[in-house]
């Protein structure tokens, strides 16, 4: 895809900062964060002063004021190294932050959002239940209506950053009989779960939030990949909140995390790209150097079927991906789109990935190359924010809908 199709020149700049950072500070890191699982502090803190927590945010809210593609631009450029650092801002700011920003109040926006945007804390987003995973409408997770509030009781699994985040949106059940409609949203708050740790690297914890009394993190997921990503259950019980704490209109939760989830499937998206062009670029690296038979592997017809495969498919998938990014930023809808590139997508990473560890031989399954992380840290884009299945479901009902229209 030829840059001037959709970016500017602030684009290309944004680009080059990112892959300028993922390239000197992630890279050399990525394999020991993967190993180790430890969440990368010191990285995050770095992201946070260069803007790239809070990209699409306006600036009077602590944001960096740019658009819907430079935040495409930054995932993919830092899934291009590292998938782990890239749903770190993928998920905080779309998960984390939007449904404030799209959905709070004006003092809600005051209160979190700059915290948030500035990366000094970190958000999440806590929809998934044990029992409620491709059928969110399933929530179990209560809210009772109190003489001041609400009493919330549940649990959500696999939240990303579930034990280092601060600030969460939660759904809950406040009309119980209603379905959907009786599924509303919650601003919780709760310390990271190592302050020690965020006070001493300057990012992670604010002083002014309140740590919610029930509202807790549970163990963190020993993951396949996305390992130094922090992915953890969320505990309530009888966690007491003010009216304050409601996002939006009751009853509205479910509609308006079905629309965040719209956003979060472009960055998913992305985020796959970008695995699949970083497994292309260790792939043409290795078979241009590689050897056997007398002559580097990559002259072989066989390595440039496979090659050329994985390039045609980045090309249509980063098509796909800033297509539905340029809807969603100029308000026209996008749901269907963001569901055809997910898909592709997510799915083109399993392929790329997978082929990039072929092509490497025996090589590609050892940790000497970064090619295996990457195949793992591929499979997740084909389970998170919706699976392959899910997004099938939502393209042919909105194929449907059109029809029905005609």
């Amino acid at each position: 895809m030829h840059d001037a199709t959709y970016f500017t020149e602030q684009h290309v700049a944004v680009r080059n900062m990112v892959r300028e950072f993922a390239r000197d500070e992630v890279a050399p890191v990525a394999s020991q964060f993967d190993a180790s699982q430890d969440f990368p502090w010191e990285n995050v803190r770095r992201m946070g002063k260069l803007g790239l927590l809070g990209i699409p945010w306006p600036e009077a809210l602590g944001g960096a004021g740019l658009d819907t593609l430079s935040f495409m631009i930054a995932i993919e450029e830092m899934a291009r190294v590292d998938a782990s650092h890239a749903i770190t801002i993928s998920a905080h700011t779309t998960l984390g932050t939007s449904p404030i920003v799209n959905f709070g109040t004006d003092a809600q926006r005051a209160k979190y959002v700059p915290m948030l945007a500035s990366g000094r804390v970190l958000g999440g987003f806590g929809l998934t239940e044990p029992d409620a995973g491709s059928d969110a409408g399933g929530t179990k997770t209560t809210a009772v209506k109190t003489a001041n509030g609400y009493c919330l009781n549940g649990s959500k699994r696999f939240i990303t950053h579930g034990g280092v985040g601060e600030v969460f949106i939660v759904t809950a059940v406040t009309a119980p009989g209603k379905g959907t409609k009786g599924i509303s949203a919650f601003i919780l708050t709760k310390h990271t779960c190592d302050i020690a740790k965020a006070v001493s690297v300057g990012v992670g914890h604010d002083d002014s939030i309140l740590a919610m009394k029930g509202f807790s993190s549970g163990k963190k997921e020993d993951k396949l990949g996305w390992r130094a990503s922090d992915t953890r259950e969320l505990i309530l019980e009888d966690v007491d909140v003010s009216s304050d704490a409601l996002l939006g209109v009751e009853g509205q939760g479910f509609t308006n995390f079905m629309k965040t989830l719209d956003a979060g499937r472009i960055g998913i998206a992305a985020l796959s790209v970008g695995l699949a062009r970083g497994a292309l670029d260790e792939a043409i690296q290795y078979t241009s150097t590689r050897r056997q038979f007398g002559r580097a592997i990559a002259e072989f017809q066989g390595v440039h079927f496979s090659i050329a495969d994985i390039a045609t498919g980045i090309e249509a998938g980063r098509h796909l991906v800033y297509h539905a990014a340029w809807l969603a930023q100029n308000g026209h809808p996008y749901a269907k789109e963001a569901a055809m590139a997910k898909l592709f997508c997510s799915e083109l990473a399993m392929r790329a990935t997978i082929a990039a560890v072929q092509l490497h031989g025996g090589y590609g399954y050892t940790k000497d190359y970064p090619v295996e992380r990457m195949m793992r840290d591929a499979k997740i884009g084909e389970i998170g924010e919706g699976t392959s299945e899910i997004q099938r479901i939502v393209i042919a009902r909105h194929l449907f809908k059109d029809l029905v229209r005609i």
